[in-house]
C-alpha cells in the first residue's frame, strides 16, 4: 500500500514536470511529433515496399502455375490423341493439383494486391495530413511569435508612456528635480551678485567726498586757495555752468 502511494504520487510529480515542458514551447513539442510521425511513416513504407516485393513474387508463382497448367493439358491432350489413356490420366491427376494450385495462389494474389493498395491510400493519406500538420506548424510559429511581438511592443509602449507610476517617469522626475536645483542655484548666484552694490556705491561716494576734502584742506594749507575763495569754487561746481550763464544774461 505504501510503495504504491509512493509510485502514484511519483507518478503525480512526473506528469507535473512533463506538462510543465510540453507548455513551455508547444511549437518545439509540435515539431518533435511531426518528426516521430515522419520517422514512423517512413518505416511504414519501407515495410510496403517489403509487401510489395512478396505480392511480386506471389504473381510470379501464379505466372508459374498458369504455364505449367497450359503444359500439362496439352501433354494429356497429345497422350489421348496417341491413345495411352493411362499416360494421359497421370497428366489429367497432375493437372487437377496444378490447377488447386494455381486457383490458390491467384486468391493470395488477389488479398495481397487489395492489402497493398489500401496500404498505399493509407500511406498516401498519412502523408497528406503530414503536410497540413507542417503547414499548421509553420502558421503557428508565425502567429505565435507575431502575438510575442506585439506583447513586447504593448510592454514598450507603456513604458514610454510618461506616467509617474512607470520607472520612466519617475527617472524622468528626478531629471526635472535636477534641472530645477541647477536652475535655482543659477538664480541664488544671480540675486547675490546685486547685494550690497548700494552700500559699496555709498562707500566708493564717501571716499569721493573725504578724497575731495583732503584735497581741499592740503590747498588751504598750502596757500593755494583761500577758506572763502575754496567756498565760492565748490558754491560754483554745486551750480555748475549753465546756472552761471543763466545769472549773467539776468
Amino acid at each position: 500500500m505504501i510503495f504504491a502511494k509512493l509510485w502514484r504520487a511519483l507518478a503525480a510529480q512526473m506528469n507535473k514536470v512533463a506538462n510543465f515542458f510540453w507548455t513551455q514551447d508547444p511549437i518545439a513539442q509540435m515539431q518533435y511529433e511531426y518528426d516521430q510521425a515522419v520517422e514512423e511513416l517512413k518505416s511504414g513504407r519501407t515495410g510496403l515496399e517489403q509487401y510489395r516485393a512478396l505480392v511480386e513474387r506471389v504473381s510470379r508463382q501464379v505466372t508459374r502455375d498458369e504455364t505449367h497448367v497450359k503444359s500439362l493439358e496439352a501433354k494429356v491432350k497429345a497422350y489421348l490423341q496417341a491413345g495411352d489413356r493411362e499416360t494421359a490420366a497421370k497428366f489429367a491427376l497432375e493437372l487437377n493439383k496444378a490447377k488447386t494450385q494455381l486457383e490458390e495462389n491467384r486468391n493470395q494474389k488477389a488479398m495481397h494486391e487489395k492489402s497493398y493498395d489500401n496500404n498505399v491510400k493509407k500511406i498516401k493519406h498519412a502523408s497528406q495530413k503530414l503536410g497540413r500538420v507542417k503547414e499548421k506548424i509553420m502558421k503557428y510559429d508565425a502567429e505565435l511569435k507575431m502575438s510575442r511581438a506585439e506583447s513586447e511592443m504593448a510592454e514598450l509602449a507603456q513604458s514610454f508612456d510618461f506616467d509617474v507610476t512607470t520607472d520612466f517617469g519617475q527617472l524622468e522626475d528626478v531629471i526635472q528635480d535636477k534641472i530645477g536645483l541647477n536652475r535655482a542655484k543659477a538664480r541664488v548666484a544671480a540675486d547675490l551678485s546685486e547685494e550690497g552694490m548700494v552700500d559699496i556705491e555709498r562707500e566708493e561716494a564717501m571716499e569721493n567726498a573725504m578724497a575731495a576734502d583732503a584735497l581741499k584742506s592740503f590747498e588751504i594749507e598750502m596757500g593755494l586757495v583761500t577758506p572763502a575763495t575754496a567756498d565760492i569754487e565748490e558754491a560754483e561746481k554745486e551750480l555748475g555752468p549753465a546756472t552761471q550763464q543763466t545769472e549773467t544774461e539776468g
